[in-house]
């Protein structure tokens, strides 16, 4: 790889921004755990009287009603521990959640984080979704996560854009799209719920673009033709209004690369966990995409310069331990 295209620096962030960059990716880890045990208490239990005796009842989230048995002491004790089970876990998600609002405004403040507000909206809309492990962020945005993962940030263009891509594990079709079907929702649909204003290009139907002129770019692994379960053309639901995943020929190599999960924190505060490759896979790919005779010159440079900054993360900023160490 040459380095020709080199020209950045990193600016390690002050003491009171480290110090509140753990605190806060803390806070929002433990909130992270509360909502889900609360998630698993959704619904309640009750008593109901039906030709003189008692009967237990579950009442799932959706309204669905089981009957549990009769009246007996282990439905007593099975009604009590799940009431009280759930009054404390609502309770200790209602304290984290106050808890993390305080450190959304201090990350704010001590300008903590620097990710655009709509990416880590997006992100939180695919994880209420139950849709967050099905997508590896890739490309540019994967840099913020990296930078967050060493407390610097890299002072260079290689972060400049108006687009986020996002690779679809077509692995796990099947699971995808059912999760779709249950929520009887589209994908740009789920993102129309961060920005009303996305929507799909005529001419480009991976992509959607809002009325600030940000694009989402949905890709996919190169199709196994030899596969009934791996469709292409593909589009991503039902929905006619959706979108139909691009093939990208690295694809295959980012998913068999592995995965690095970082908080990150967005200008406003707010946080999300990004999902992205490793980083060691992220530079190799990055290198040999510009190493390509047929590369687009633009691309290339931009290559070039993300594979650079990687290997200065990796190598020099500590990277490389804080992925072993998460591992």
């Amino acid at each position: 790889m040459k380095n020709n295209y080199e020209n950045f620096q990193f600016v390690e962030l002050t003491e009171a921004q480290t110090r509140q960059q753990i605190d806060a990716t803390a806070c929002w880890q433990a909130w992270q755990a509360a909502a889900a045990a609360v998630a698993q208490v959704r619904g309640s239990m009750m008593w109901r009287e039906q030709s003189g005796r008692k009967y237990l009842i579950r009442v799932s989230a959706s309204g669905g009603q089981t009957s549990l048995g009769p009246q007996t002491p282990q439905n007593e004790q099975l009604y009590e521990r799940f009431t009280a089970r759930k009054t404390s876990l609502q309770a200790r998600h209602k304290q984290l959640q106050q808890t993390l609002e305080q450190q959304v405004r201090v990350n704010r403040a001590l300008r903590v984080g620097r990710v655009p507000n709509v990416v880590v909206n997006m992100l939180n809309a695919l994880a209420a979704a139950g849709l967050q492990d099905h997508f590896l962020t890739v490309g540019t945005h994967a840099l913020y996560a990296y930078e967050s993962a060493c407390g610097v940030r890299v002072q260079t263009e290689a972060t400049a854009t108006q687009d986020i891509d996002l690779l679809l594990d077509t692995r796990q079709l099947i699971q995808f799209s059912t999760t779709l079907q249950r929520l009887d929702t589209s994908l740009l649909g789920i993102f129309q719920k961060v920005d009303k204003t996305f929507a799909l290009r005529d001419d480009q139907k991976y992509t959607a673009v809002n009325a600030h002129g940000f694009e989402v770019d949905v890709i996919r692994r190169m199709a196994n033709s030899r596969s009934g379960s791996d469709p292409h053309p593909l589009r991503v639901s039902e929905f006619e209004d959706d979108f139909w995943a691009v093939q990208v020929p690295s694809g295959q190599a980012l998913l068999d690369g592995g995965r690095f999960s970082q908080v990150v924190v967005a200008t406003n505060g707010t946080m999300a966990t990004m999902h992205v490759p490793l980083p060691q896979s992220f530079q190799r790919i990055k290198s040999a995409l510009s190493d390509q005779p047929d590369r687009d010159p633009l691309n290339r440079r931009k290559d070039v310069l993300q594979a650079s900054v990687v290997q200065q993360l990796l190598s020099v900023h500590g990277l490389d331990h804080v992925v072993r160490s998460a591992q």
